[in-house]
């Protein structure tokens, strides 16, 4: 792919892909892993049926499933990725318009918000706060709700 270069030695679970298109972009790290996956559907009994038979994914009803993951500098005390279909009717997706929503694991919430808002993007001035993590939501150029969440600190 032109821009994209990666280290082939590497283990492909270890394999890092650099962006060399523009030199504007600086190095930062916001995001630390995937959170969370969300589809819509019209028919959400199906689609986790579907996905249950075809590629194994079971869903413990409405809460879908969780992947565990383990990460050594995490701060979190149990990682892991949510895998969820919600009715097409939500509201958890906000104003987006979009079938899916992805959630990104962030160290600092209020933080990576803020820095969010001071670079223009547009922040959700909702919080959410858990026994299991703090939650915000921001909306990227096309219109997709992005969930941000920083779960509790190892205890």
């Amino acid at each position: 792919m032109p821009g994209v270069s990666s280290t082939v030695d590497a283990p492909l679970s270890y394999t890092l892909i650099g962006w060399k298109g523009s030199r504007s972009i600086r190095g930062m790290k916001r995001v630390r892993g995937i959170g969370g996956i969300f589809f819509k559907s019209q028919n959400p009994e199906a689609l986790r049926a579907w996905y249950a038979r075809h590629l194994g994914i079971v869903s413990e009803g409405d809460t879908g499933t969780m992947f565990p993951w383990t990460q050594p500098d995490s701060p979190s005390k149990d990682n892991f990725t949510a895998w969820c279909i919600f009715p097409s009717t939500t509201a958890y997706f906000g104003e987006s318009k979009a079938a899916s929503m992805v959630n990104y694991v962030v160290d600092d919430l209020r933080a990576t918000l803020k820095a969010l808002r001071d670079e223009g993007v547009w922040v959700d001035p909702k919080v959410e706060e858990y026994d299991y993590g703090k939650f915000g939501w921001i909306m990227d150029p096309d219109g997709n709700r992005i969930e941000l969440w920083e779960p509790l600190p190892k205890k």
